[in-house]
Formats: structure tokens, sequence, C-alpha cells
């Protein structure tokens, strides 16, 4: 039997924990699988893109667990009532292949990818709390600007509040409505503060950190070179399939670039937009201390993320032992399981005990004439 987490175990488990502890220990699995990023058997996700969007799958395992994501990224999706990315999971057993759980994805990539989006940022961007520095430094390093704010926007402005010491959160998008609902979803949350910005140069002036988490599938420029300060990091999340950017170049080259996996991100980042050549270092050589992350206070440092199948791999098993825990879930008989496993065809037996007259009668009927 396989283990079946639906969306509303996932909600259980949150609601058990509070959202601000699964997202710390979401945080921390990311991590201790990221610090030992060479025991993974690791590939670009494939991907298949049509004029709406985008179906991918995201493989990804090591020696005791293979897992895979499938999910969509379709930005039109909100006319027909449908959110814009949905996703399931599997983690398998590498020893015997048996799918050991099954998983909704939706809600936990989302939980994921603000869970890594913190991770990054803890690693590259200024300290919030920094010795020293003036009130007015440590104002800008508790600020970040949110543009974008559609269904993945709470997740990212609860992680970094809780897990990065952000108290101001300063919110931009071209839906107005969007941002409502996000400073509707948020307004009791104790010690942030929300700014409703009339425009992008607006959210991201004074910021210490700026998350970008647009969904449309184009090549736009939401960041350029003259919003960008001394000093700021950039988590550019939405830039995540060919022909889909949020940076202008000259941002990029004007900072110090972090990523996932690289082979992956050339293809679907805003990476895709420099030449092959264009140095960047992948995050996991700056969590094991094998590579500098962030040069100097005044540099500007970008981490664009596509989002990894580890980081899946990662969440799949967290959820996987909070469940246990929670006594939550089901089992579902996913796979054929015959007493003899080489007699499959028995499973079909009570399927086909039709009598042959039967048969005969309905091949006779299709012969004969109208």
């Amino acid at each position: 039997m396989t283990t079946l987490l639906q969306t509303p175990d996932i909600a259980a488990i949150v609601a058990r924990h509070g959202l601000p502890e699964v997202l710390q220990r979401m945080l921390q699995a990311i991590e201790f699988d990221y610090r030992r990023w060479p025991d993974f058997d690791k590939v670009a996700r494939l991907a298949s893109h049509s004029r709406d969007g985008v179906i991918e799958l995201m493989p990804v395992a090591d020696n005791a667990h293979y897992s895979f994501k499938y999910v969509n990224g379709h930005p039109r999706n909100g006319r027909l009532g449908l959110p814009t990315v949905m996703a399931f999971g599997v983690l398998a057993d590498v020893a015997s292949g048996k799918p050991a759980l099954l998983s909704e994805m939706t809600l936990t990539t989302a939980i994921r990818t603000a869970a890594t989006s913190v991770m990054a940022a803890r690693a590259l961007a200024n300290p919030v709390a920094a010795d020293g520095a003036d009130t007015e430094t440590r104002a800008r390093r508790r600020t970040m600007a949110l543009i974008g704010n559609g269904a993945q926007s709470e997740f990212q402005a609860l992680a970094f509040h809780h897990l990065m010491g952000i108290d101001t959160l300063r919110l931009f998008d071209t839906d107005a409505a969007a941002t409502a609902r996000l400073m509707r979803n948020l307004r009791r949350t104790p010690g942030l503060h929300l700014e409703r910005c009339d425009s992008i140069a607006q959210a991201v002036r004074g910021a210490g950190i700026v998350t970008t988490v647009t969904a449309d599938k184009r090549n736009a420029t939401i960041l350029t070179p003259q919003m960008i300060e001394p000093g700021m990091h950039i988590n550019a999340v939405g830039g995540d399939c060919p022909g889909k950017t949020e940076l202008h170049p000259g941002v990029l080259a004007g900072a110090s670039v972090f990523v996932e996996y690289e082979p992956q991100t050339r293809i679907e980042g805003d990476l895709q937009q420099m030449p092959a050549d264009f140095a960047v270092t992948e995050l996991w050589r700056v969590l094991c201390g094998s590579a500098a992350g962030r040069p100097d206070a005044d540099a500007v440092t970008v981490f664009d993320s596509v989002g990894f199948a580890l980081e899946d791999f990662s969440a799949l098993r967290l959820m996987a032992a909070l469940a246990r825990d929670a006594g939550v879930g089901s089992t579902v008989d996913l796979i054929a399981q015959p007493a003899d496993p080489k007699d499959l065809y028995s499973l079909l037996q009570p399927a086909t005990t039709a009598p042959p007259a039967q048969c005969r009668s309905a091949e006779s009927a299709l012969l004969l004439p109208a």
C-alpha cells in the first residue's frame, strides 16, 4: 500500500504545528540535503511547453529514495477558476522501486519555495540585525519589497517575517485585488507592517531584500538597473521557464548571481538572457563553505531561483515524517500486487468469467447488417 497525503492532510499538519514551525523545519530539511549535494543523482527537469503554460516533471534521487514532482505553470488559469500552479509528487524506495508516498504538492510547493528563498537570503543578504549598523540601515535590512502578490506571496511574506526578521513588506502587483487579498490575509500578523505601493520603483526603494514572484509567461523586466541600490539582495523567483524572465540583463551583469542547479537555470532562469560564460555560483557551495557568498555589504546579490527537484525531495520526506507523527493520511492500493508476483494476469480473472456464449453473441451482433 502507498501512503496518500491530500490537501486536507497538509492543512492538518500545518494546523498542528503552525506555519512558522513548518516553514522552519522545511528550511532545515532543504538545507540538510543541499549540504550533501554530491549524494544526489541530478538532472534538469523535463518540460512540455504550450502556448498557455508549461507542464514539468522534476526527478532526483539519492541511494535510498527517488522522488519526482509533476507541476504545471499556467498564468491564465485564474480565468478558469484553477490555480496557476498545481502539483503532486511521489517518494519511492530506490532498493525496490515501490512508491511509498503519493502527495499533493501545490500547498507543499508554496511552503518549500518560501523556505528556499529564506535559505538563500540567510546565506547571501546583508544580516538583518547587524552589529554596529545605524538605525536607518537596520530598518532597511528589515524591509522587503514583494513584487507579485499571487498565490505564493503569503508564504514568501510569512517565511521572511518569521524566519528572518523582516517586519516591513512593501507590496506591488498589477492586479490591485491580489494586493488587497494579501493584505487582508496578513493584516493580523503581529509585528508585520504592510505598505501598498503604486509602482515597482516605489516598492523597491529603500528595501534591503526584493522578492519577485510574478506569473506571466513572458520576457518581462520587473526590475531594471536604475531601481537597484547598493547592498540589495534579490530573490528572482518568477522567471522559471524559457521565455519567462523578470530581471533586466543589466541587473544580473551588476550583481553576484547564485543559482540552484546551473544546467537548469541557464535554460529557465533569468540567466537565460546572459552569455554562456557568464559566471554564477551554485548555492550549495556557499552553504558548504566551498564558495564565497556576498562579496561585501554594498554588493548586489541575486538568487536566480527556478525551483529544483532536490527541494521537492526534501519536502516530500519532511511531510511524510510529519504525517506519521500527526496520524494523518490514508493508504491507496496504487500498485498491483498479485499473490504470485509473476502472475499479474490473475488479478484480471474476476473480470473475465463471462460465458463463452455471450461473447459469441456479441461478436455475431457486430457482424449482422443494420
